[in-house]
C-alpha cells in the first residue's frame, strides 16, 4: 500500500467494479479521495460523441484535454457525450460516476501517453470519494485494445493571471488582437463594441455615489422604468423576505422591506443584467446563470451579516458583487461569440478544472479580467472591480479583500452542494479567518439560503 492509501476505507468499490477487476486479476487499493493527492496520478475519464460513434478517452488530470488536439489526431469533432445519457448509462451498473477502466464499455479508448509515466495510478471506482489505486503495468493490461496519443496540454504550461491587474488591458488586447486579426493597434475600447448603459443604471451610479441620496431619489430613478419597478416590488413581496402585508409600491419595497442599500445595489444589478443578454449556449449541467448569481448574492448577505460587526463591509455593494460575480461570463460570450461555444466543450470535458484554465488555454484572458475591465470601464466601484477580478484566489489580502474574499467563500461553499460549475475546491483556514467566521457558521449560512432554494428559484426567473 502506497502513501496515499488510507489504513481504512469507509467506502468500498461498487459490486460491478469489484467484479470486473477481479475477472481481469487486477490487485488494487481502496483510497478515500482528498486534497493532496498528486494529480498526475489521477485518470480523468470522459466518454466523447460524433456522427461515429462514442469514444472513451483517459487523461491525467494534472493537463487539460484539448478538444482541437483531439481533432487533428483523430479527424473527428468529438463533444462531450449529455450528462443524462451518462447517468442512465451509469445507473444500469449503480455507479454514480464514470470510471477509467476501458474494460467497462464497450466504446473504443483512446489515451493520454504520459499517463504511464506514473508508477501507479488512481482511477475513479464509480463511487464518490473513492479511488482505486492500480500499479501502472497492471492498468496498462487493460489497454491493450486502447490507443495512445498526446494531446493533454500539462496545466503548468497555462498560467491564468491571477494577481497581476495591471496587465489585464494588455492581455486583453492580445486576446482582440488574435482574435479579429487585426494587427493595427487601437484602443481597447473601439475594438470591443460594448453597449452603452441604460439611462436607469447611468441614474442610479450616480445616487450610489451621493452621500445625500434619499429613499425619494432612487424611487424615482426606479418608477422611470417600469420593468425594474415590478422587478423590485416582485422581490420585495417574495415569502423570502416574509414581508409582512402586502408590497404596493416601490417606496413600500424600500421602507419596509429591503431598505435603501439593498435596493439601490439591487437595482444596480438588475439594470446592468440587461446589458448583456444570456448566451444561448451553455456548458451541460451549468447552473443556470442567474440562479447562480442569486444564490451567490443570498449566501453574501448572510456571511456578511455573520461577520464580526467592525469587520462588515458595505452590504449592499457585497450583495452587488454577488449578483454581478459572473458578468465576465456574459461579456465573454458578447465579445467572442465563435470562441464561446469552444470554451463551453472543453468546460465540458475537463470538470476537473476552474474555467480559468480552458479560458486561458483558449483566448489568453479569463472572465475574472474582462469582466473587472468592464466594470472599470463603466466606472463602477473600486470594491466590486476587486472583487470580480480576484474572486478566485482565496490567498487575495489586499485592498478591499473582504468583497473578493466573500465572493470566493459564498462560491466554493455552493460548489460542495452541488451548485455552480468546476471542481469542489477547500476553503483554507486563513480564508475564514480574514472574515472572522467559523466554518460551522459559514456552513450554517449556506445551509440557510438553501433551505429556501425554491424561493430564490422564483426570484432568479425573474431575470431569465
Amino acid at each position: 500500500m502506497s502513501e496515499v492509501a488510507l489504513a481504512t476505507a469507509p467506502l468500498t468499490a461498487p459490486p460491478v467494479i469489484r467484479a470486473l477487476l477481479a475477472k481481469l486479476a487486477i490487485s488494487y487499493t481502496e483510497v478515500a479521495e482528498h486534497t493532496g493527492l498528486n494529480p498526475a496520478r489521477k485518470i480523468q475519464a470522459v466518454l466523447l460523441e460524433d456522427a461515429v460513434g462514442a469514444l472513451m478517452v483517459l487523461f491525467p488530470q494534472s493537463q487539460l484535454l484539448d478538444l482541437n488536439r483531439l481533432a487533428e489526431l483523430t479527424g473527428r469533432r468529438l463533444t462531450a457525450v449529455s450528462p443524462d445519457r451518462v447517468a442512465r448509462m451509469l445507473g444500469k451498473h449503480d455507479l454514480s460516476l464514470l470510471p477509467g477502466l476501458p474494460p467497462l464499455t464497450s466504446s473504443p479508448c483512446l489515451y493520454e501517453g504520459s499517463l504511464l509515466n506514473e508508477p501507479s495510478l488512481l482511477v475513479h471506482s464509480g463511487q464518490a470519494g473513492l479511488l482505486l489505486e492500480i500499479s501502472s503495468d497492471a492498468f496498462k493490461t487493460m489497454l491493450t485494445k486502447a490507443s495512445a496519443a498526446q494531446f493533454g496540454e500539462p496545466l503548468s504550461n497555462i498560467r491564468p493571471n491571477l494577481d497581476r491587474p495591471n496587465d489585464d488591458r494588455e492581455e486583453i488586447t492580445q486576446a482582440m488582437q488574435a482574435f479579429t486579426a487585426r494587427r493595427i493597434q487601437q484602443r481597447l475600447e473601439a475594438t470591443i463594441e460594448i453597449p452603452p448603459l441604460a439611462d436607469t443604471a447611468q441614474k442610479i451610479i450616480k445616487l450610489r455615489v451621493d452621500p445625500n441620496a434619499t429613499i425619494d431619489d432612487i424611487t424615482g430613478v426606479v418608477e422611470t422604468d417600469p420593468a425594474l419597478a415590478a422587478q423590485v416590488v416582485s422581490w420585495a413581496a417574495s415569502p423570502y423576505y416574509a414581508s409582512p402585508g402586502k408590497i404596493r409600491s416601490v417606496e413600500d419595497a424600500i421602507v419596509r422591506v429591503l431598505g435603501f442599500d439593498l435596493v439601490i445595489n439591487l437595482a444596480l444589478g438588475l439594470a446592468l443584467g440587461k446589458t448583456l443578454s444570456l448566451p444561448k449556449d451553455h456548458p451541460h449541467q451549468a447552473t443556470p446563470y442567474w440562479h447562480q448569481s442569486i444564490y451567490t448574492a443570498a449566501v453574501i448577505e448572510g456571511l456578511t451579516r455573520a461577520m464580526p460587526r467592525a469587520q462588515r463591509p458595505e452590504a449592499g455593494l457585497t450583495y452587488l458583487a454577488g449578483l454581478l460575480h459572473n458578468f465576465g461570463y456574459l461579456l465573454l460570450a458578447h465579445v467572442f461569440p465563435p470562441h464561446f461555444s469552444l470554451i463551453c466543450r472543453h468546460l465540458e470535458v475537463n470538470p476537473h478544472l476552474c474555467h480559468s484554465y480552458v479560458e486561458q488555454h483558449l483566448l489568453g484572458i479569463s472572465r475574472e479580467q474582462i469582466g473587472a475591465w468592464l466594470m472599470r470601464y463603466w466606472d463602477m466601484p473600486d470594491e466590486l472591480c476587486t472583487a470580480l477580478r480576484f474572486q478566485h484566489d482565496p490567498t487575495y489580502d489586499g485592498q478591499y479583500a473582504e468583497y473578493p474574499n466573500l465572493v470566493c467563500l459564498a462560491v466554493r461553499l455552493l460548489r460542495s452542494r452541488g451548485i455552480g460549475s468546476g471542481p469542489d475546491e477547500a476553503i483554507p483556514d486563513e480564508l475564514l479567518e480574514r472574515l472572522g467566521l467559523s466554518r460551522d457558521k459559514a456552513e450554517d449560512v449556506v445551509a440557510k439560503v438553501l433551505d429556501a432554494e425554491v424561493l430564490l428559484r422564483e426570484l432568479a426567473s425573474q431575470f431569465s
